[in-house]
């Protein structure tokens, strides 16, 4: 959690794999592993984790139908992970839009990067536990979250019933597979999952900061594509380790 090295792999009892936001949500890991695994046989000691992460998010987009973009390479692992940054950290899904704008500024991040890299959500799932307070006794006024669509909330209440909070749904219903702008017309159509995402155009902070970039991105696929291109660059610039910091880990997992 101190940058892009490649903290998030490490085992342990600091491990960020078991931070809040991170916790039955981050999946991959052993993909990553085998990956490496390959790499050491082919060419020992040269491809850090941190690289292998960036390059496999990039192909990950790429063959779901997103953009091609260059990854910069280089970035060497860190020693260490911290749990409780990835706690403090890490944007939630119940932050409002003012707060995770913030934390992206902290990173050099700002709001058009928010907004572009929310749209990541075009792809992949989230756990009950991380939407159900919008779908029962949301507040005084309202059992559901009046800014989510009716029949969304009804699939999802029958979804997580009785469950134990590790149900999944699509964070862009209707386009799960798909790396497109989908998942901005959701937010439009009071269809977003997740709090955090919904909050970019039906908050009051959303209304005034975010809302006009989300319409946007929904009219023109193709800015969205290489806007995000872009962010993914910057973001896989956050404090980088190179040169002789750190170390090109044998395995993932653990340090040398």
């Amino acid at each position: 959690m101190q940058g892009c090295d490649g903290s998030i792999l490490l085992d342990g009892a600091e491990s960020e794999k078991l931070a809040a936001p991170n916790l039955n949500s981050v999946r991959g890991y052993e993909v990553i592993d085998a990956i490496k695994a390959d790499l050491e046989k082919a060419c020992p000691g040269l491809v850090s984790c941190a690289d292998v992460v960036a390059l496999a998010a990039k192909y990950g987009v790429l063959l779901s139908g997103g953009p091609d973009y260059d990854v910069l390479l280089g970035r060497r692992d860190g020693l260490v992970a911290n749990q409780t940054l990835a706690n403090n950290n890490l944007p939630s899904p119940f932050d409002n839009i003012t707060v995770i704008i913030q934390r992206f500024k902290d990173v050099g991040l700002n709001t058009t990067d928010v907004v572009i890299l929310s749209g990541a959500h075009t792809i992949g799932r989230s756990r009950c536990v991380l939407f159900s307070g919008r779908l029962a006794n949301f507040s005084a006024a309202n059992s559901v979250d009046p800014t989510m669509d009716p029949a969304l909330a009804s699939s999802l209440q029958q979804l997580c019933r009785g469950g134990d909070g590790n149900q999944t749904a699509a964070l862009d219903a209707g386009s799960a597979d798909a790396f497109d702008n989908h998942y901005f017309k959701n937010l439009l159509a009071k269809k977003g999952l997740l709090s955090s995402d919904q909050g970019l155009v039906s908050s009051p902070d959303g209304a005034a900061a975010t809302r006009a970039l989300v319409q946007a991105y929904s009219y023109n696929s193709q800015r969205f594509l290489c806007d995000f291109g872009d962010a993914m660059v910057r973001m896989g610039n956050i404090a980088p380790l190179t040169g002789s910091a750190g170390q090109i880990r044998k395995k993932c997992s653990a340090a040398n």
